[in-house]
């Protein structure tokens, strides 16, 4: 069962309208309209988390987002050895 839906009324720049109206694709203009903006929300909230996070912890540094990002592509690395040697 889908969510229940209203009707909107909404304005956009024409070229915008125009581009997404294009790529909507089957699914039409208001599911990709509606999907654009479920994602804005998430960042939205996202945006939010970390300004609480960071004013209880203080800002990440540039170090630790590298430092992280270094974890994750080892782990992946790992993740893509144990696969191949399973095979």
């Amino acid at each position: 069962m889908s969510e229940p839906t209203g009707k909107y009324s909404i304005t956009m720049p024409r070229d915008i309208a125009e581009a997404a109206k294009a790529r909507s694709g089957p699914s039409g203009l208001s599911a990709y309209v509606a999907a654009a903006v479920a994602r804005q929300i998430e960042r939205d909230n996202l945006n939010e988390l970390i300004t609480v996070a960071e004013a209880e912890h203080g800002p990440v540094t540039d170090e630790e987002i590298q430092s992280l990002r270094d974890r994750l592509a080892q782990a992946r690395r790992e993740r893509g050895e144990r696969g191949a040697s399973a095979a």
